[in-house]
């Protein structure tokens, strides 16, 4: 990944692209490119399309955060890793609640395919609570403990046995800093423009705000793909987070 420190406002924004529709995907990448960082193909779009459609999107030379949240036993999880590092993806999501074995096997499986294919390991990214779920959600699921008390039980696991970063809503952007360091690398969704209608994200926050709070990588959809101007509303958030 590159560094924060000379990471430009624009390579920060992912683009998720939840057309299940290649020719789309292909069409908006490639408008996107060069206005933001990357784009992120999630399991729609992959359980659709598989390796092929992936590499067609490849194809436009954008960096790809393959968003797949494997979660299974560890040797599933391994050999679900070394099944898509071939294609080079630039993220890769685990879901942390797999455990600490679940997590360094992914860890090590990501480095040595790409070892093996001369590739650049993926950031290896673990889920934490998803952002579409709240306190009662929790509840109702058998979790007592607030959603930032499992946040940061689950950032502490992942920055321990291996990952490169996590997944996290915006709101426990400071709870996953405090409970890792400054090199973990904080993949957020749930950012929302000003003004944007929130959809199914219950725990959002503007651009600006994430980084703010110590965000590395703003996972942002919607805003921009349904946008009138994708392109427009792409330089607007990246302006956005550009400090006076």
């Amino acid at each position: 990944m590159t560094s924060d420190l000379i990471m430009a406002p624009k390579d920060r924004i992912y683009c998720a692209l939840d057309s299940v529709n290649v020719d789309d995907v292909v069409s908006l990448a490639t408008r996107l490119k060069g206005h933001v960082g990357g784009i992120k193909l999630g399991l729609e779009f992959y359980c659709a399309n598989g390796a092929e459609g992936y590499k067609h999107v490849a194809a436009t030379g954008m960096p790809i955060f393959l968003d797949l949240k494997f979660h299974d036993i560890p040797n599933t999880v391994a050999g679900a890793i070394r099944a898509v590092a071939p294609l080079g993806p630039k993220i890769l999501t685990i879901h942390t609640q797999g455990g600490p074995e679940m997590m360094r096997r992914a860890s090590e499986t990501a480095a040595e395919q790409a070892e093996k294919y001369g590739l650049t390991k993926p950031l290896i990214a673990g889920v934490t609570i998803l952002t579409s779920l709240d306190h009662a959600d929790m509840l109702s699921i058998g979790v007592q403990d607030r959603v930032s008390d499992q946040v940061k039980r689950l950032a502490t696991l992942a920055h321990g046995n291996g990952l490169d970063g996590m997944v996290c809503s915006p709101m426990e952007i400071t709870i996953a800093r405090q409970a890792t360091d400054n090199e973990f690398q904080l993949v957020v969704p749930g950012i929302r423009p000003m003004g944007s209608a929130k959809g199914d994200q219950k725990r959002v926050m503007t651009p600006a705000e994430a980084v703010e709070a110590g965000a590395n990588i703003l996972v942002i959809g919607r805003p921009i793909t349904q946008a009138k101007d994708p392109v427009a509303a792409a330089k607007a958030i990246a302006a956005s987070l550009v400090s006076d």
